[in-house]
Parts: structure tokens; sequence; C-alpha cells
């Protein structure tokens, strides 16, 4: 039975270092907001988690985490990892990559499809990373 969607929740999921973590993100994501009633979110949410989950498993070395919350109507999209580097610039918004690369679509598809994104350091002791995040409003 889904949840009241106006009431604050927050799930981590934690993930090795493998690319297969990517599809099990995603298909939890799409558990959790089924579970909430936020199936409209859906599609989006998961072509977001997705981008930076892939980025923090393909550019790092350690593992990371999966981090959703809701509040207030905006669901946060956020994805932990070991390497405090920003995230490597990708060509601006409106400026294709190479045609024939593979990868530098990320952060781009992040900032087209998210109502807002951002990043930070983190540090805890000696342990160091970045959180990477975006929001996306239910409207």
């Amino acid at each position: 039975m889904p949840q009241n969607a106006s009431e604050p929740w927050e799930y981590t999921l934690h993930i090795p270092h493998d690319p297969r973590a990517v599809t099990v993100c995603r298909r939890t994501l799409r558990l959790i907001l089924t579970i909430h009633g936020l199936i409209r979110l859906t599609d989006v949410a998961e072509l977001l988690a997705a981008e930076l989950i892939s980025n923090a498993v393909r550019h790092t070395k350690g593992p990371a985490a999966l981090r959703l919350r809701w509040r207030d109507g905006v669901l946060r999209i956020g994805a932990w990892d070991a390497n405090p580097e920003p995230p490597a610039p990708e060509p601006a918004l409106g400026q294709a990559a190479s045609l024939d690369s593979e990868t530098g679509r990320g952060l781009t598809l992040v900032q087209a499809c998210a109502d807002v994104w951002g990043w930070h350091p983190l540090a805890r002791g000696t342990d160091r990373g970045k959180y990477v995040w975006c929001d996306l409003g239910a409207a």
C-alpha cells in the first residue's frame, strides 16, 4: 500500500565498486518510489540516479552510496563516492560531446532533467569523498 507522499523519508543504499551496482540502484529506486506513491517520478529519477552512480563507480576506486530523500514535494537523489575531486567538467549545456564519444554526457543530462544539482566535498576523520546531488520536484 503506498505511503502518504507528503511525509518525509530517506534511504541510503551502500554499494560496492562494481558496475552492476548501477542496475541494483535503479531497481531499488523504482521500488522505493512505487511504495511511496511517486511512480510518476520514476523514469526521470532512474535516469538521474543511474548517471550519478555510474559516475561514482566509473571515476573512483572505492565504494559508493545512493541516497534518496523526499521532503516538501522534492526528491533529492545523491551519490557519495570516496574521491574528493569535483565532478569532471563536461561540455556546456547545449554543446555536444564528440559524436563518437561514449562518455561525457552524464552531468549534461543531469543539468537538463533535474530542477537543480550540485556537489560538495565530504570529510569524516581521514575519510574523504564527495556528494553529488540533484533535485526533482513532484510538479
